[in-house]
């Protein structure tokens, strides 16, 4: 169970971060919840869609990592490989604490059982002067720009949803190796009805400046291919290792 705990000079002054072994917390995700303020950057490389929480009908953006629960494609060695380290993956082992009303600010907390803590191996939090270290610096950054791309991200899915512009993404894929899954539960931008919308709604996502968010997340449809292709390189990497076991036990 996660320690989470206000980061503390006193407590904390002389541990450090290993920043690769950090991004193990989210090794066996398939999907990460992401921000409006990254979609430039993420569709390059993944996916960008919707999931609904089915007990508050909410929607979060989400990057798609793998095709089923503890599937994560970009995990492979060890390491999170991407060309772009998604702000919930590089925020590790760091999460947005509670308000500070002396300091006029949010709290940094940290989950002290995470295995990238150590005293020796990582990055420091605090210099010998103590202050904040250049890397503490940089979590606080990515926190700060988390918690307000959250706010912008809803007030963009709120919009989304007001104009019927989200439509439910069915996939069915045949995989290398002959298996086949289907993905349901995921959402996407209807491009018939964003077609047909409107001069007047066209405009108020315009003026929000929302149509950027949209086109690229139906850009980012194409690299559902590009994930298909790592879940078949994966497969094929784990051929030879079936195949020999399967030899072995005739």
């Amino acid at each position: 169970m996660a320690d989470i705990i206000a980061v503390n000079i006193q407590l904390h002054k002389n541990i450090k971060v290993n920043r690769q072994k950090a991004e193990e917390a989210i090794a066996d995700q398939h999907m990460l919840p992401v921000v409006v303020s990254e979609f430039l950057k993420l569709v390059v490389e993944f996916p960008i869609l919707m999931s609904k929480n089915q007990e508050t009908g909410h929607f979060v953006c989400i990057a798609l990592l793998g095709f089923e629960h503890g599937e994560n494609l970009f995990w492979n060695k060890a390491r999170f490989n991407s060309l772009y380290s998604p702000l919930n993956v590089a925020r590790h082992p760091f999460f947005v604490g509670g308000y500070d009303e002396r300091e006029k600010q949010r709290v940094i907390d940290i989950d002290q059982d995470s295995h990238s803590i150590s005293p020796n191996d990582g990055e420091a939090l605090f210099t010998q002067d103590n202050r904040p270290s250049h890397y503490l610096l940089e979590i606080k950054q990515i926190l700060a720009e988390l918690l307000k791309g959250e706010i912008h991200t809803q007030a963009y899915i709120k919009s989304l949803v007001k104009h019927d512009l989200l439509m439910p993404l069915k996939l069915d894929i045949t995989f290398a190796d002959k298996s086949q899954r289907q993905i349901k539960g995921l959402y996407s931008i209807d491009e018939e009805k964003l077609n047909s919308i409107s001069i007047e709604v066209l405009n108020e996502l315009k003026h929000a400046g929302y149509l950027q968010y949209i086109y690229t997340q139906i850009a980012s449809l194409g690299q559902i291919y590009a994930l298909i292709e790592r879940k078949n390189i994966r497969l094929n990497t784990l051929s030879p290792w079936l195949q020999t076991n399967l030899t072995s036990h005739a």
